[in-house]
């Protein structure tokens, strides 16, 4: 398992597909996930600090995690298959639970849980990026530095 960093979320063009990216902390990988309008907003708002003026689902589930004393210790993308990812929650108990990476993104985010991709996802769906197509990745750094939750609403 290699440790990932939550760039941002984008809109893929002409497709108008919300995306989430990803990078390994200790390579050059980059590992691009199609999600929906609404995770796209929850993971903007968490990276934006926007605090909803009512819990939305990702900040109950946090919520529910402090109220009942769960620690989420760890968040895992574990396999993609046929263009579809999967996730795993891992808690201090020890217990798993199987969840949708755009949900559990969003719900890491909030809690501080750092983010684990399996190796083999980072080979199978990763895009390496040379140091020399870095100022494609700085201009879309710049453009995540601009676009707000409500480019992501669904029209």
């Amino acid at each position: 398992m290699r440790e990932v960093d939550v760039m941002g979320v984008r809109v893929e063009m002409p497709s108008n597909q919300p995306i989430v990216l990803l990078r390994e902390v200790s390579g050059e990988r980059y590992l691009p996930i199609w999600i929906g309008a609404v995770e796209a907003t929850a993971i903007a708002f968490a990276q934006q600090g926007v605090v909803p003026p009512r819990p939305l689902t990702h900040d109950l589930m946090k919520d529910v995690l402090d109220a009942t004393g769960n620690e989420l210790t760890e968040v895992r993308i574990t396999e993609v298959k046929d263009g579809v990812f999967f996730a795993t929650l891992v808690f201090g108990s020890g217990a798993e639970v199987s969840a949708r990476p755009s949900d559990s993104i969003a719900l890491a985010l909030r809690t501080g849980t750092r983010i684990l991709c399996a190796e083999d996802v980072l080979d199978e769906a990763g895009l390496a990026v040379p140091a020399e197509q870095e100022d494609e990745v700085e201009k879309f750094r710049e453009f995540l530095d601009q676009v707000t939750p409500e480019d992501f609403d669904a029209h």
